[in-house]
């Protein structure tokens, strides 16, 4: 398994427009599998996250904890119901997600013991079967629940702006363009992206 500097290193040398951004940013986060106890926790907090600021979305989702009462488990989301968790600031597709997802894991239609062993394809095809449940969350919990490192997030709006100027691009380039600018970065695009998300904080910190 390549290191962290490594990996830095190999995304440069693929793409030498990144060298600054690698430069200021440093080396790419560590990628470990989470446990499996926090795998569903993890899912539920994608959920919350999708199309929201980070900072609304923390405060949402400490909401969600505290209207559930406990640890984050199927059977607490399923206890505490849709019309609670949307009384904790999620929209209704949100709740009504967050319920089905605990329904699907505890009917064992989602085998998140399994998901170590599967492929992200198999993983995508597994959990997009939830309704609400789809691409980007799914893609938010490969990369930092499961650690996986090829993880491309091409519908992430933070990655698609950090890419373009990282590029210098004239506009943001679009997810059909990314989906084949992305290719020479293959193995690396989970760390890629974060590379992009950094750039987008470079920008807003100078402004």
């Amino acid at each position: 398994m390549a290191s962290r500097a490594e990996i830095a290193a190999a995304i440069v040398r693929a793409d030498p427009a990144f060298r600054a951004v690698v430069a200021n940013a440093g080396l790419p986060p560590t990628r470990r599998p989470a446990p499996v106890s926090q795998r569903f926790d993890a899912l539920i907090r994608s959920i919350t996250f999708q199309l929201l600021a980070t900072a609304a979305a923390n405060t949402i989702h400490a909401r969600v904890i505290d209207a559930i009462g406990c640890t984050v488990t199927p059977e607490a989301i399923i206890a505490a119901g849709a019309e609670a968790l949307k009384g904790a600031g999620l929209n209704r597709a949100k709740s009504e997600a967050m319920v089905s997802l605990a329904e699907h894991v505890v009917r064992g239609d989602v085998r998140l013991a399994d998901h170590g062993r599967l492929s992200d394809a198999e993983i995508v095809k597994e959990l997009t079967v939830v309704k609400g449940v789809g691409p980007w969350t799914v893609q938010m919990y490969l990369m930092h629940t499961l650690g996986r490192r090829d993880v491309w997030p091409i519908g992430d709006y933070g990655v698609r702006v950090g890419w373009s100027l990282i590029h210098s691009l004239p506009d943001t380039i679009s997810q059909k363009e990314l989906t084949v600018a992305g290719d020479p970065l293959a193995g690396l695009r989970s760390d890629v992206a974060w590379y992009c998300w950094q750039a987008v904080h470079f920008s807003r910190a100078t402004k």
